[in-house]
């Protein structure tokens, strides 16, 4: 008879591949069952996400600055928020309103799993950035990168964390208690 691959379910997100930089995480399926006599083939057995952690493994705060505001889907929160309430550390945070001014074409041009979110960014339209923990900083209560000291009008730029050539410009509106943009134009300081 057709046997079809069978894998397991995804494992939880790895911890960032490095601190104090622009890197991913990675999570992991294996096969169960080899697929035979025509059977349909195994689906990819890893995923990767783009991540960023601010604590050296010895745990110390990283000490570089990022001047733009590295971001990634909002859907990345919820695992977030879970790991936090998990030990202990939620804090409230809150979300940032900007209007999209440019946007890099090599958003455009990624096709990684976890890079289609990027599609979605569109000049002109405000989107909804979201800051909790770990990314809100203890002492400042911020973000890095949410504009908070900026001038009104003023161009701030933004990275897409996963893929270094999606990136742009946009302006600060307004920050918020909580966000309330659709969920594909959500997204989450790194």
């Amino acid at each position: 008879p057709v046997i079809p691959c069978i894998v397991s379910q995804w494992s939880v997100w790895s911890g960032c591949a490095e601190p104090c930089k622009t890197t991913y995480r990675v999570r992991r399926r294996h096969i169960i069952q080899e697929p035979r006599n025509g059977g349909e083939a195994c689906p990819a057995l890893q995923e990767r996400a783009g991540c960023m952690e601010y604590w050296t493994q010895q745990g110390a705060e990283c000490k570089q600055s990022m001047i733009p505001a590295l971001i990634t889907t909002g859907g990345f929160g919820k695992a977030r928020k879970k790991r936090a309430a998990a030990d202990g550390s939620e804090r409230a945070g809150y979300c940032v309103e900007f209007q999209l001014v440019a946007i890099a074409p090599g958003c455009l041009q990624s096709h990684h799993s976890y890079t289609h979110w990027m599609r979605y960014l569109r000049e002109g339209h405000t989107v909804c950035v979201e800051c909790q923990h770990p990314a809100l900083d203890s002492k400042s209560l911020h973000c890095h990168g949410d504009g908070s000291g900026s001038k009104t009008n003023q161009l701030l730029h933004w990275q897409a964390v996963g893929n270094p050539r999606c990136k742009g410009t946009w302006r600060r509106i307004r920050q918020l208690d909580t966000c309330s943009c659709p969920s594909v134009h959500s997204f989450l300081f790194i």
